[in-house]
């Protein structure tokens, strides 16, 4: 059948032909672009999932960039805390040589004593200078801020770390629930009504002679104390030894009849106090009280208040920290979570009161270095550190004697030129043991400072950007597998695509002309 109006495979062609072109079009489209999806028509699906995936690829290159520059930032600190550390090696060394005052002029002390100052203005000089990127390191500027610490009863605070998961104060309750002890021993010294030198004996009198071994936390002395010697003679001579034991004695109840009791200086469970009868003394025997009772329950007429002991071991603080259980080390106390790392000493009065009453109560109210290691902005991948100023105000606080006899925790800045701790001091070798303390405690915390830094660096930013870089590589590989052109099979369907685009232009020509073959029905 001849028609003329209408030219169907004509059209057909045509449609077939447009689809050619498009197809052709798409080819040429994902080759150029080396993508699978240009335009959600592509793939719909496809390109949601793929977007979401550049998202999360985007947030993780991001936490990975982010947690190299912390450990850039953490690097620059270490450096610069290394040459803190030196510093005081060499000032531990400069002490130690000029203790020896016996080979040491006093003008070679004082040279030592101007190395110390140059060495001392050093530090709070790095202190002070520390900085990347105009971020100021290690003057406290990424330290806490406190509010409302009592001084009276915690005398030192560093907070290392506090998670304030979208609060801005983070309250920190301390409550002692187990006192804080001193070894201690007691001696019966009411000899006019104590077995055997009943109604024969004089209160605070020795009746024979002893020769005694004191042992604590210091070193060993052995003392000999003859008949007829006073209870206060015996005070003079333990106190005078007290920097080479660790054992102080005192009355136990301010008069000779109630006994003396020997203590070791420092407390908790280090610290033993041991005082041993080598020879003599019939009415010597020395005594611990039962179940770590307080001083205050001896009762020389109630035998259940003591018991015959010639040692007895002090005892850690034991405190809760906002209802956590914190670790004690004598009148120091820790707690490591992942929400609070504290550190605190304690005042000795408010370590060893066990009362609800007697808790303690202050404020972290911003602060610290807060680290983005994650692709995401939330609380499980940040990370918020604390790194307290290294002056030598701020650095070695110890708990010691000052001037006035009266307990203090003093710092590094007091072994300068004319503070309590320095070489010229008055209280030479004193000076020289409670500087030496201080550098002890000043080194310690520079290297409990680096090793803190360094377990961050190595055991969080190191295995994060490792993780993030493992998932990004998979993240990266799934995107590909769903965005990216499959050059290959793109190709082959272009060329298919080339074919079917040539073959239809040739048909639909052919179409065209069919319906010219009308003309010959008319003659």
């Amino acid at each position: 059948m001849a028609r003329i109006n209408s030219n169907i495979p004509s059209l057909i062609a045509q449609q077939n032909l447009r689809q050619a072109n498009e197809n052709l079009g798409l080819r040429l489209e994902r080759l150029s672009t080396g993508l699978r999806i240009n335009k959600g028509a592509d793939d719909p699906a496809g390109l949601i999932i793929s977007e979401r995936l550049r998202s999360e690829i985007e947030g993780i290159e991001q936490g990975i960039k982010n947690t190299e520059r912390a450990s850039n930032v953490i690097a620059t600190t270490e450096g610069s805390l290394a040459e803190v550390s030196d510093l005081l090696n060499s000032i531990k060394a400069l002490v130690v040589e000029a203790s020896n005052t016996g080979a040491f002029s006093l003008e070679e002390i004082r040279a030592n004593q101007r190395a110390i100052d140059s060495a001392i203005d050093s530090i709070t000089r790095i202190s002070n200078t520390s900085s990347f990127a105009g971020l100021k390191l290690l003057n406290g500027e990424l330290g806490y801020r406190l509010s409302g610490v009592d001084d009276s009863k915690i005398l030192k605070t560093q907070i290392n770390g506090a998670n304030f998961l979208q609060r801005t104060d983070i309250q920190v309750d301390v409550e002692v629930v187990g006192s804080a002890q001193q070894g201690q021993l007691f001696l019966r010294t009411d000899f006019s009504s104590n077995p055997p030198f009943a109604g024969t004996g004089t209160d605070g009198v020795l009746a024979s002679t002893v020769t005694i071994e004191i042992a604590g936390p210091e070193g060993v002395d052995v003392l000999t104390f003859v008949s007829g010697q006073d209870v206060n003679d015996i005070l003079t001579a333990i106190n005078a030894r007290s920097t080479k034991t660790g054992i102080e004695a005192e009355l136990a109840g301010g008069d000779v009849s109630s006994g003396v009791r020997f203590f070791t200086s420092e407390f908790g469970a280090g610290a033993l106090a041991s005082v041993k009868k080598l020879s003599g003394g019939e009415e010597w025997t020395t005594h611990r009280l039962p179940n770590d009772a307080p001083p205050s329950s001896l009762d020389w007429t109630d035998a259940t208040t003591f018991t015959a002991a010639d040692s007895d071991n002090g005892k850690d603080v034991v405190a809760l920290v906002n209802g956590a259980l914190a670790t004690g080390n004598g009148l120091e106390l820790s707690l490591r979570s992942s929400d609070l790392d504290v550190e605190f000493l304690l005042e000795e009065t408010f370590a060893t009161t066990v009362s609800t009453a007697n808790a303690e109560t202050f404020h972290i109210t911003g602060g610290g270095a807060l680290y983005q290691i994650g692709p995401n902005v939330e609380p499980a991948t940040e990370i918020n550190l604390g790194i307290q100023s290294i002056a030598a105000s701020r650095i070695g606080g110890t708990l010691l004697t000052n001037a006035l006899g009266a307990n203090e925790v003093q710092f590094l800045s007091s072994l300068r030129t004319g503070e309590y701790n320095s070489l010229e001091s008055s209280r030479n070798r004193q000076s020289f043991t409670g500087a030496s303390k201080i550098l002890d405690q000043a080194i310690d915390e520079i290297a409990t400072l680096r090793g803190r830094l360094g377990a961050f660096e190595r055991n969080t930013l190191q295995t994060n950007a490792r993780s993030l870089q493992a998932g990004l590589e998979n993240l990266t590989a799934a995107e590909s597998t769903i965005r990216d052109a499959d050059f290959a099979r793109e190709t082959s369907e272009l060329t298919r695509a080339q074919v079917l685009t040539s073959s239809s232009t040739t048909v639909l020509a052919t179409a065209n002309a069919q319906a010219q073959n009308v003309l010959q029905l008319l003659g």
